[in-house]
């Protein structure tokens, strides 16, 4: 069981962590399961009970049993290479904690230094010097009780972290995967481990009580001046009228970054479908929001004045973003059923006076080259901040703001911002391989799955393409999709 945490350690080198980790998780227990239970039972089938009994190889046993000495020897190598494969395993996961926590300041920053192949080496080091302290120091029956404290005692705070998290109610936290049986299984994931530590007897609970006490101490006298984040537990304070603490809230963003969107998010759609404004001449943040609220108000239940007055007074209390030359307003507003977003260019700069929540200053001002305006259903908070995510993302490339800038038409200002591994803009000429799509309607094009034309750029306007729609000399296709789908039609006509 001990390989569940390690699957779960290693999160953040897993590609699409979402389902990957629930299905490596529940691999990894359902074949352990199986092969432990009809291992177990051959092995009380053959081997007579006073043998077994008090037994510490009883797989070798039994394979002597069905194959002689050859079976037990074999039987025996194979352990080996599998104990050398679980070390393997845990060293990698276990020197991650030590890595992790020192790029979050909760150790020294030793421990976070990479080698030239991007190898965590101190962390490695140290972990492996840790596990032959052990070894040397204890017999390996200490060791197993030890180390089966440990793991118990993780899986019940692991159990207690999904019942905070969940009260919590951050919009932030956004898993891809909820247990299910909440809350009743977590209660019993933490009542049972301590049940069984109590059952193992003294070591074991004094070594648990010591986990619990050296972490507390470390915390006090080393990490508490280190890092500016108390966790998801003051959110639920926050419920029973207590205190709240947002910089959890901001490392939930982070990683919302990192992981992308999510299927059904269609964010590229949304960009694509965004309306866009250009203006020449300097502007101010003001009479822009102006023109940006009365968009929004066609679309919602919301007036024109409301929506004005909530960008204005986010961009007053903090609650706007303004980095790397660009602005976010953004709100949720019920009633509405899909996301807008208004993209406006401001190519002599935009005015905009904003309070930055990282500084003291009441309020600080700026010109930008780009507002995106974001509202979204006030009934899927999680969706609006996978989108400023996407957003942020694509703003933080080198290539964005030259993109942006550059852009000739409202299409490619559209563009500009979608991450260029998404999206694929396909000239059809006669002169190259997208010539065999001359004529075509769409529908007869076998682009690959996860793939979609969303826009048709014909003779300087902009079409919203159909089924039927025929493909012409000239076209300039915008097709978004799957970084997989994307490269195979890059592959095909390009």
């Amino acid at each position: 069981y001990f390989g569940l945490t390690k699957v779960a350690s290693l999160s953040e080198e897993v590609k699409n962590p979402e389902k990957n980790l629930p299905r490596g998780i529940m691999l990894a227990l359902g074949i352990a399961l199986i092969i432990y239970v009809l291992g177990n039972m051959i092995m009380i089938g053959v081997i007579p009970m006073e043998i077994l009994a008090g037994n510490l190889t009883p797989v070798a046993t039994a394979a002597e049993y069905f194959f002689g000495k050859t079976g037990s020897i074999l039987l025996s190598a194979a352990a080996i290479f599998a104990f050398i494969s679980v070390a393997n395993a845990g060293t990698l996961s276990a020197s991650r904690y030590p890595f992790a926590m020192s790029r979050d300041h909760m150790m020294p920053s030793i421990f976070r230094k990479l080698n030239s192949k991007d190898i965590p080496i101190n962390s490695i080091i140290f972990t492996v010097s840790v596990i032959v302290l052990f070894l040397l120091t204890l017999n390996p029956t200490r060791i197993a009780k030890l180390a089966s404290a440990f793991q118990l005692l993780m899986f019940a705070l692991v159990c207690f972290a999904v019942i905070i998290m969940r009260e919590s109610k951050i919009d932030s936290y956004d898993p891809g995967y909820k247990s299910p049986l909440y809350p009743w299984m977590q209660i019993i994931g933490i009542i049972t481990p301590l049940f069984l530590i109590v059952e193992m007897g003294v070591l074991p609970i004094f070594f648990s009580f010591g986990l619990v006490l050296l972490g507390l101490l470390w915390y006090k006298y080393y990490v508490k001046n280190r890092v500016s984040r108390k966790g998801a537990i003051y959110h639920l304070f926050a419920r029973l009228g207590q205190s709240r603490f947002n910089a959890l809230d901001v490392e939930l963003r982070s990683i919302l970054k990192e992981k992308g969107s999510r299927k059904g998010d269609q964010f590229e759609e949304i960009v694509l479908s965004s309306y866009v404004l250009n203006f020449k001449e300097k502007n101010t943040f003001e009479e822009i929001t102006k023109i940006a609220s009365e968009y929004f108000a066609k679309n919602s239940s919301k007036s024109a004045e409301e929506i004005e007055k909530q960008f204005l007074e986010g961009t007053r209390i903090g609650a706007t973003p303004v980095t790397h030359g660009i602005a976010l307003p953004h709100l949720r507003i019920s009633g509405m059923n899909d996301p807008l977003l208004l993209l406006a260019r401001g190519e002599s700069g935009i005015h905009i006076k904003f309070n930055n929540p990282l500084t003291d200053e009441n309020e600080e001002e700026a010109d930008v080259n780009a507002v995106f305006y974001l509202v979204s259903p006030e009934s899927n908070p999680t969706q609006h901040l996978r989108h400023l995510a996407q957003i942020a993302g694509r703003v933080d490339e080198d290539s964005f703001m030259v993109d942006w800038l550059n852009a000739s038409d409202e299409q490619e200002i559209r563009e500009s911002l979608l991450h260029d591994e998404r999206w694929l803009s396909l000239g059809i000429e006669k002169t190259n391989k997208t010539s065999v799509l001359i004529g075509k309607e769409l529908k007869e094009i076998k682009f690959p799955e996860d793939s979609l034309v969303a826009l048709v750029k014909r003779d300087g306007s902009t079409i919203v393409p159909k089924g039927d729609t025929v493909l012409i000399q000239g076209d300039r296709l915008t097709i978004i999709g799957n970084p997989l789908a994307i490269k195979k039609i890059e592959e095909s006509y390009m």
